[in-house]
């Protein structure tokens, strides 16, 4: 096998293991952690700040965020995610010098319940719009400057992260992070502006462009912007497109004031390049929510529906009309006792079209599962599920004409049910991949379309529209095998990421263009 498919099939299984927010959450406790050994050891922060600084101010960070968290949402009368709020606070800590002064943890501890209070706020129809550790550092500094505060008593954004000593750990935690949520086109889209507009900057106050690369890179918050703060999926618009130009503007307004800054040698800590960074996300965050007012929705279950063994199909209605394309996916909040460390969030592709009057999802739940799915599964009828939004650009073309070829990996199969029924009459071709050929979900609701079955054994029902393909996985020499006019269609591939990274890999020779949908860590 292809040594680059074996080695992301292997990172996709260890990240695929938790879910995004508990990545971040191990990402970033992981860079407190290294921060304070090296300043354990003097090798970081010296003249600055001290461990029990970092100490302080992370337990207060930590203690304020997670319970004004708490509390505003029960008088909001809504469940808390608190680790999101955990996020939040280790954000803030890394945005703020850390501090042993009691008056400036005070001043820390506002600019946590600031951030907690902005999720709530600052929101529309139960959506924050901003992100909140920015939120936090931004309001701190307005509050700030309206009582006007003595600079030297005041706290500010000051973006310590950026140092060299912690650039090649903050590299490694963001890249996982933006690859395990397939953001690491935002990522660059970000960072190549912002880091050649600073430095030309700097080249033009007299510096080499080696010099000014080497300043940019280890002074500039630029790694940890992209990987941390502005690849947050609730502050992000759905479509991918969209979030590239919140990217490209975000970049701009940060990378300006940052040139003015080193220009003009202002100091750091307090000067306008800090605080207009954190501005810069802000400004981003207003951009995504002008191109799509994206709001959270409550899920009422209606109905539920087995589908083989195994799989399950569970129908809800929405509060309000909810607006998605076939393909997209929500992410569905659900906490429950005895949650498992795949947290209570979890992303689910819609299985209905949207012309339905309810939402359906389907998941596939095997023995042993998380405890999110086994809550899933057992919730009553009439039981309410919060979906945070709708996002995803696993969409077909407009033109119903193009004809598709849509390679699906057992509960893969999820989006192309939701495309499927949405426009049936579509030149489509499903090659769908199944282990066993006694267990074949949806074989009702796919029984007219044109499908090729791939399992190992032959199935127990093979409706007439079908044919069967005998083999052990899916590969692009089967899907090619199965569809002889497979070079003038549009490959959509679904499933599990080793699959999806063979297939595709494969396909992208085979055909006009490969899209992709990861149904990572499922």
């Amino acid at each position: 096998m292809n040594p680059v498919v074996t080695g992301r099939a292997l990172l996709d299984s260890r990240l695929g293991a938790v879910t995004m927010y508990r990545l971040v959450t191990i990402a970033l406790a992981a860079l407190a952690v290294i921060s304070m050994l090296y300043s354990g050891i003097g090798s970081f922060g010296e003249g600055l700040f001290s461990i029990g600084g970092q100490i302080s101010s992370l337990l207060v960070v930590l203690i304020v965020t997670v319970g004004s968290t708490w509390l505003l949402a029960r008088a909001w009368k809504v469940r808390p995610h608190l680790e999101s709020s955990v996020i939040t606070a280790l954000l803030l800590y890394f945005l703020f010098i850390p501090q042993t002064d009691v008056g400036m943890l005070g001043w820390l501890a506002l600019a946590a319940v600031l951030a907690s209070a902005s999720k709530f706020v600052l929101a529309w129809r139960g959506r924050h719009v901003f992100n909140p550790a920015a939120a936090g550092a931004f309001l701190v500094y307005v509050v700030q400057s309206v009582l006007d505060i003595d600079p030297n008593n005041r706290i500010g954004a000051s973006w310590w992260v950026a140092s060299a000593s912690l650039l090649p750990w903050v590299a490694i935690a963001a890249l996982l992070v933006l690859y395990r949520t397939r953001r690491l086109d935002l990522g660059i889209v970000f960072v190549v502006p912002s880091l050649l507009l600073v430095m030309v900057a700097l080249h033009d106050f007299g510096q080499g462009w080696g010099d000014a690369a080497q300043t940019a890179i280890q002074t500039s918050p630029f790694v940890f912007f992209a990987g941390f703060m502005l690849s947050e999926p609730l502050t992000l618009p759905p479509r991918r497109y969209q979030q590239m130009i919140v990217a490209l503007v975000a970049a701009v307004v940060y990378a300006y004031p940052l040139a003015i800054l080193v220009i003009t040698d202002s100091p750091p800590l307090f000067g306008i390049g800090d605080q207009w960074q954190v501005a810069a996300l802000l400004t981003g965050n207003l951009v995504a929510f002008g191109f799509a007012r994206r709001s959270g929705v409550r899920l009422e279950l209606i109905e539920r529906r087995l589908h083989g063994t195994d799989t399950h199909e569970l129908v809800f209605r929405s509060a309000r009309k909810h607006h998605f394309q076939p393909g997209q996916y929500a992410e569905l909040h659900l906490p429950h006792a005895g949650t498992d460390t795949r947290g209570s969030r979890r992303m689910f592709s819609i299985s209905s079209p949207p012309s339905d009057s309810a939402m359906a999802f389907s998941l596939r739940v095997p023995e042993p599962t998380s405890s999110f799915k086994r809550a899933m599964v057992d919730l009553p009828v009439g039981a309410i599920v919060q979906s945070t939004g709708v996002s995803g650009d696993f969409v077909l073309p407009r033109d119903r004409t193009v004809p598709v070829v849509l390679v699906a990996g057992g509960i893969g199969v999820t989006p192309f049910l939701s495309q499927l029924r949405h426009a049936p009459d579509r030149d489509a071709v499903l090659v769908y991949g199944v282990p066993s050929g006694e267990n074949i979900p949806f074989a009702d609701e796919l029984a007219d379309f044109r499908v090729v079955l791939v399992s190992p054994t032959y199935p127990s029902r093979l409706p007439g529209a079908w044919t069967w393909v005998e083999a052990p996985f899916l590969s692009a020499a089967r899907v090619e095998e199965a569809v002889p006019d497979l070079a003038s269609r549009r490959a959509f591939v679904s499933g599990p990421p080793i699959m999806v990274n063979a297939v595709r890999a494969g396909l992208s020779k085979r055909c006009r263009s490969v899209r992709t949908d990861y149904f990572s860590g499922y």
